[in-house]
């Protein structure tokens, strides 16, 4: 590959990586490593790439096709319309939980000085969403994992997000004794089992963010448990889960004195976000 010029080098690597998007992902790592636009890659396809960039752009490739999440070698991830710093501490935000942020958003006032708790926050994607768009909001991050919670942070900061605040604790032991008009999270819900876990990107994100218990339920089960206890009258829980769990969800809500419980489904007509106001 060393003599490889920037076009030469990019058809070669999206050869070697699977699915549809190798060519796309392969002109993200080189655009990683370059520090360029996409639009250099193209006015720039003749040159030759210098000796320690290849090498660079050669190792990030070689363990893309061992399976490493894109979003780990780039260390970021676009979210809402934020661009995000991400590691191996967090879960790397998805655009299906883009929609529990739309349904949060739509149960939060932009003109009203609410409080919003975000549980096992991660990146802070859910969080740092919301308090973008409603700056009036203050916003309560918390995850049990310091690496996760450092993350979160340094997004913060760089999205100069000054009504987020964060906290470290195990769900509602890091909320003390205050209460919200929100409270959303998307908790692990993958049960202990699954298959997929040794599968895709799930393989190398963190495990405590991922499964719960024989039948993923049981940290929605806790936070159920223990919403009406740092909600106000008239608060919502918003959760997203798994594909087949909104009826289970609905329920518990329910025997926990929930009203108005929901299931709303995503793009691809999948049970996304389960939520329930807490009458007081």
């Amino acid at each position: 590959m060393s003599t490889l010029k920037v076009a030469e080098l990019l058809r070669e690597a999206a050869v070697r990586l699977p699915g549809d998007d190798a060519r796309h992902e392969a002109e993200q790592l080189l655009i990683h490593v370059l520090g360029v636009e996409r639009a250099w890659l193209f006015a720039h396809a003749t040159d030759t790439v210098d000796e320690d960039s290849r090498q660079r752009f050669e190792r990030l490739l070689t363990r893309r096709a061992e399976g490493h999440p894109l979003a780990y070698l780039l260390g970021r991830r676009g979210f809402w319309t934020l661009d995000l710093q991400v590691n191996a501490a967090t879960l790397i935000p998805r655009p299906e939980t883009e929609l529990l942020v739309e349904q949060a958003l739509a149960r939060l006032p932009a003109d009203d000085m609410v409080r919003v708790a975000d549980m096992g926050t991660g990146s802070g994607a859910i969080a740092l969403s919301i308090a973008s768009e409603r700056p009036l909001a203050t916003v309560m991050a918390t995850d049990l994992l310091g690496p996760a919670l450092a993350v979160a942070v340094k997004n913060a900061q760089a999205h100069g997000l000054d009504n987020v605040w964060f906290r470290r604790g195990h769900w509602y032991a890091a909320l003390g004794a205050d209460r919200f008009d929100m409270i959303v999270s998307n908790p692990p819900y993958i049960a202990a089992g699954d298959p997929h876990l040794a599968q895709g990107d799930l393989r190398f994100e963190p495990p405590p963010a991922l499964a719960s218990g024989a039948d993923g339920l049981d940290a929605i089960r806790e936070i159920i448990g223990g919403a009406h206890e740092h909600l106000v009258a008239g608060g919502w829980l918003l959760l997203e889960h798994g594909w087949d769990q909104g009826e289970a969800i609905r329920a518990l809500l329910v025997q926990a004195g929930f009203d108005q419980t929901q299931t709303v489904q995503d793009l691809e007509q999948r049970d996304r976000v389960t939520l329930g106001r807490w009458p007081g």
